[in-house]
């Protein structure tokens, strides 16, 4: 019961129907924990993919080129230099040409 608190009508304080509208809220808060993580993966994509296109580069020939060059960075370090420190990754496009 102290889990459905704030609940609207019946859901707050008749346990069968509490019992189930938590359970069912753990479900939908399990799986976006899921979905928030695919997404901010497709938002960091999108970001490097930008800036790399700003380089003249894709976004697959960018990150193929990468690794050849051996250069470990992750997509949310490069989403990142990307929107907020462009000059820092005009040197890695510029590394890896």
């Amino acid at each position: 019961m102290k889990q459905a608190k704030g609940y609207f009508g019946r859901r707050k304080n008749v346990w069968t129907v509490a019992k189930n509208a938590v359970e069912k809220a753990m479900q939908y808060a399990y799986r976006g924990r899921k979905e928030k993580k695919r997404n901010f993966r497709s938002l960091w994509i999108t970001r490097i993919n930008a800036g790399a296109r700003q380089h003249g580069m894709s976004y697959s020939q960018f990150m193929g080129a990468l690794k050849t060059n051996n250069i470990e960075l992750n997509r949310k370090v490069l989403a990142d230099l990307a929107m907020n420190h462009p000059e820092a990754f005009k040197a890695v496009v510029d590394q890896v040409k």
